[in-house]
C-alpha cells in the first residue's frame, strides 16, 4: 500500500535520498578503481579478450553511477524547492515536472530504498494520470539525460579499447588496438578534458617530477556510420570517458 503524502515524511525522505545518493556513488567510485586496476593488470599478462569484457561492465557501471548522480542532482532541486512541492493541487508546478517525473521512472531502476519510498510519496502527491505519464514517459516527460543512463546496450569495440588504452596509460601498461588510430580524435578539442586521477592513481602514473602525466588524446578508427540512436548513446559514453576521474 502506498505511503500517504505527509510534507515532513516527503522533506525528511528527500534528505536521505540525497545523503544515500551520495554514499552510494562513493562506494561505487572506489570499486571502479578497483576494476580498473584490474583491468591493466589483466593487460599486462596477455588477457586481452577478458579484459575487454570486464571493461563492459566497468563502461555499464559508469552509466549507472551518472544515473544515481541525476537522481542526487533531482533530489536536490525537490527539496531546494520544497514550498512548491508543497502547495496544494493535484498539479506540480512546472519547473518540478522534470524532476518528479525522473524520479518515478527512473527509481525502481537504483537500489536504494529511500529513492523508492520518495517515488510512492510523489506518486500518491500526484495522483494516477501524471504517475502513468511518467512510468510510460508519455509526451517524452523524463529528461533525455535520464532516459539514456536507462537504455541496455553492449558499448562499442571502439569504446571499450579507447577505455582500457586510458588505463594503461595511467598505469604505464602497453596496449595497442586494431580499433585505435590517430586518424580521428575521440572527442572534440572543446569537449577533451585531462583526466583527473586521484593520488593513488597519479602515483601509478609515472609523470615528470610526481605529477600524473596526461596521456595524447585516444583517436577511433572510422567505421561505418552509426544510427542515430546507437550514436547518442556512443557520444554520451565517450563524454564520460573523455572526463575519466574516477
Amino acid at each position: 500500500m502506498a505511503p500517504a503524502w505527509s510534507a515532513a515524511r516527503a522533506k525528511v525522505q528527500l534528505k536521505l535520498a540525497i545523503q544515500r545518493t551520495k554514499m552510494l556513488q562513493e562506494k561505487m567510485e572506489a570499486m571502479q578503481k578497483t576494476a580498473r586496476k584490474e583491468i591493466s593488470a589483466l593487460i599486462e599478462r596477455g588477457k586481452t579478450e577478458t579484459a575487454r569484457v570486464k571493461t563492459e561492465g566497468l563502461i555499464n557501471t559508469d552509466i549507472h553511477i551518472e544515473l544515481i548522480e541525476l537522481m542526487e542532482l533531482y533530489s536536490e532541486t525537490l527539496l531546494a524547492r520544497f514550498a512548491l512541492l508543497d502547495i496544494g493541487g493535484t498539479s506540480p508546478d512546472p519547473s518540478l515536472v522534470e524532476p518528479i517525473s525522473a524520479i518515478i521512472h527512473a527509481a525502481p531502476r537504483t537500489e536504494l530504498r529511500e529513492l523508492h519510498v520518495l517515488r510512492e510519496l510523489l506518486m500518491t502527491r500526484y495522483g494516477r494520470d501524471l504517475s502513468i505519464d511518467a512510468m510510460d514517459n508519455n509526451g517524452n516527460v523524463v529528461s533525455s539525460r535520464v532516459m539514456s543512463k536507462l537504455k541496455v546496450e553492449t558499448p562499442s569495440k571502439e569504446l571499450v579499447d579507447a577505455y582500457i588504452s586510458e588505463i594503461c596509460k595511467t598505469y604505464n601498461v602497453h596496449f595497442t588496438s586494431p580499433y585505435l588510430s590517430d586518424s580521428e580524435p575521440l572527442v572534440s578539442p572543446a569537449e577533451a578534458e585531462p583526466p583527473a586521477l586521484d593520488d593513488g592513481e597519479k602515483a601509478a602514473d609515472k609523470g615528470a617530477a610526481g605529477t600524473a602525466k596526461m596521456p595524447a588524446a585516444i583517436t577511433v578508427a572510422p567505421e561505418r556510420e552509426k544510427p542515430p540512436t546507437e550514436q547518442s548513446a556512443l557520444n554520451s559514453l565517450e563524454a564520460r570517458f573523455a572526463a575519466l576521474k574516477r
